[in-house]
């Protein structure tokens, strides 16, 4: 069987796994992020999504929940500021971080450079924010950051579609 998703080229056979090779994926930019969907809900059957992440100095998401997923953070290279619920702290390269549903978190790169990370989702669902919600990337430009005017009502309306609300 083979699975169709723009951007990603997925082979499945009956009973198999997947293999989504290096480089695939749908890429966006969001709220001055890159964020590259590896893993779609709609691939695994809704059990999980994979978002490689860059994100540069100063950026991350404003403070939010998620209604339906956990989401776990694997720190692959550098450094951010994260928010759980009340909490504060900072978590470095190897470091994984999990928030359970309905948990006010937020990251930020307070560090010098750009930190790599992943999202892991579970159940998969909240990556296709993103795919909707972005900007296509465009090559040989820096990646636009988002004032509050990108957070129209067509926005707000796929935070509500994937259960994130922005508190």
């Amino acid at each position: 069987m083979s699975i169709s998703i723009p951007g990603i080229d997925v082979d499945s056979g009956r009973g198999s796994g997947l293999h989504v090779p290096a480089g695939q994926g749908v890429t966006r930019w969001f709220s001055g992020d890159v964020y590259t969907v590896r893993l779609q809900a709609a691939q695994t059957g809704g059990s999980i999504g994979i978002v490689e992440a860059s994100v540069p100095p100063g950026g991350g998401p404003v403070p939010h929940t998620h209604a339906d997923q956990e989401e776990t953070f694997y720190l692959l290279s550098g450094e951010l500021e994260f928010l759980d619920g009340e909490r504060t702290f900072t978590a470095t390269t190897g470091d994984i971080v999990h928030i359970p549903r309905m948990v006010r978190h937020r990251f930020k790169n307070v560090g010098l450079h750009t930190t790599k990370l992943l999202f892991i989702y579970t159940p998969g669902g909240a990556e296709g924010l993103f795919v909707e919600g972005g900007d296509e990337p465009r090559p040989g430009v820096q990646v636009d950051n988002w004032g509050p005017e990108r957070f129209d009502e067509r926005m707000l309306g796929l935070f509500h579609k994937y259960g994130v609300e922005a508190v």
